[in-house]
Order: C-alpha cells, then structure tokens, then sequence
C-alpha cells in the first residue's frame, strides 16, 4: 500500500466538492454492503433483546437452506448469494482503478489483495487464524455461559454433496468483503477525508462489531477486538492479503467444524 505524502490517493481534501464527493461514495458503497449490515443486526438485536428468556435461549442462524426439499433449487440460491454479496468488492475495485486511472497496480491490488506474495498473506494469515480463532472460540462460550450472547448456529444446511464446498466459498466470500470494505477501502477513504489514525481504527472496528451485533453483546465485543487488532496489522503489513486468508480460515473451520461436530460434542453449543 503506497503511502507517500505526494501520493494523490491519499491526499487529504479541504472542505469543497471532492470532499462532499468522497463522503457520498463512503456512504452509498456502506450503504449497499456492510452499513446496511450494521443496520439489520442492530434492528435484529433489539429484537433479541425484547424477546422473552435471555440471549443465550436464542439463535443466530448463519449458511440457512433457502429450499430444504430441493437440493438443486437450494445450491442455485446458495452461489446466488455468495456471488452477489461480493458485487459491493466488485464496485470497490472498479472506483480504486478509476481513482489510479488504470495505471497498473491499481484495484484491490492498492489495498494488497494480489497474488503478488502468496506466502507471506498465507504463513501470517494462518498464524493469525490460529490466535483469534482459539481466543474468539473461548470468549464467546464464555460470554454465552454469562447469558450475552445468542447461540450461534454457523450453518444449517441439508446433508448433500455441496455441503461442504458452499461453506467453504460462503467463509472465502465473508473473509473477502468484510476485510477489503471494512479494513482496506473504509481506511484508505478516511485517511483521504483527513481523519485521524486512531477515529478511522474506531470507526472501522465499531462498524465491525455493530454489523455482529445479532450475535449479542458478545458477537459485538469480539469482533470490535478483532476489528482493533486487524487495522493494527493492517496499518504494518499495507496488505490485506493476510486478514483475507486469517478471517477465511477462522470461518472456513468454524462452518466445516460445525457441520462435522454439532452433536457429537457436549461442550459445542447447539440450537
């Protein structure tokens, strides 16, 4: 991630039209991915909590069956649904290379999303799978056991060949979207619009933990943490290449884990 003072693209603007520009395109990309995200879940916990019993009495469904009776109609609504919710990193791409005006390097490569260094996004993103992934499981059995958070059910799908390779792309879609709007385009925008270090980490990991805010307070507090901890390194490598391959990984093994184990442990809870 180029971050030279004489780089355009980062470039603070004064108040004008550039700037109103800018907030517009914040706001309209947020508003068509993870913002309305952070809306539903808002309005999705609130009725969590006006709900008789307490949050751990509920669930929160992911990876649901759209045609439980008709494997083939359900797989099309499956890719249907992982493909369109990566349009917003589409529409992403698309305004980063018009912002390079298509000199090369330009698109998601800007935020280090290449096949430039397939190692490094791959060891650290393991690496840090492995940590988050381990705290984040013992956190929210934690926060569960206390009673703030809804039992969270990763997946919910018939017993068919696809199983399997739809988690998998529905984890890759999740790790892809968030990590490019939240991390990469959210911070490269706010640095342009002149905010400071810090209020653009906040930002980026409030809208992270208010968008799992469905899960409860405990869904909201982990991935705020975690949303600290990835601008963090975000900020050091200038790549999301390896939040990319973290955040795969963590979803990849908490899906495909939960398909295989539900019920055949005590200590993973279940609906």
């Amino acid at each position: 991630m180029q971050s030279e003072a004489g780089d355009p693209a980062h470039r603070s603007y004064e108040d004008g039209p550039e700037r109103t520009i800018l907030r517009r395109e914040v706001l309209l990309v947020l508003a068509l991915s993870l913002g309305a995200s952070a809306v539903s879940s808002l309005i999705s916990f609130t009725g969590s909590l006006t709900e008789p019993g307490g949050l751990a009495d509920q669930a929160a469904q992911l990876n649901t069956s759209r045609a439980p009776d008709r494997p083939w109609l359900d797989l099309a609504w499956q890719l249907f649904g992982i493909a369109t919710a990566l349009v917003p990193v589409a529409l992403v791409a698309h305004l980063l290379t018009r912002e390079g005006a298509g000199a090369p390097g330009g698109g998601l490569r800007t935020l280090g999303l290449d096949r430039l260094r397939p190692g490094f996004d791959l060891s650290r993103g393991a690496a840090l799978a492995a940590v988050v992934g381990g705290t984040g499981l013992a956190f929210y059995l934690g926060v569960r056991a206390a009673g703030f958070s809804l039992t969270v059910v990763p997946e919910n799908l018939p017993d068919v060949w696809w199983k399997i390779p739809v988690l998998v792309l529905s984890a890759v879609q999740n790790s892809v979207l968030e990590e490019v709007i939240v991390v990469g385009y959210l911070l490269r925008r706010l640095d342009r619009l002149g905010w400071s270090a810090h209020a653009a980490l906040a930002a980026s990991a409030v809208l992270r933990g208010t968008y799992h805010l469905y899960q409860g307070v405990g869904g909201f507090l982990g991935n705020m943490a975690m949303g600290v901890l990835f601008v963090l390194l975000y900020r050091r490598w200038g790549r999301v290449g390896p939040l990319v391959a973290a955040h795969a990984f963590i979803d990849v093994v908490a899906f495909v884990g939960y398909a295989l184990l539900a019920g055949e442990v005590d200590w993973l809870p279940t609906a």
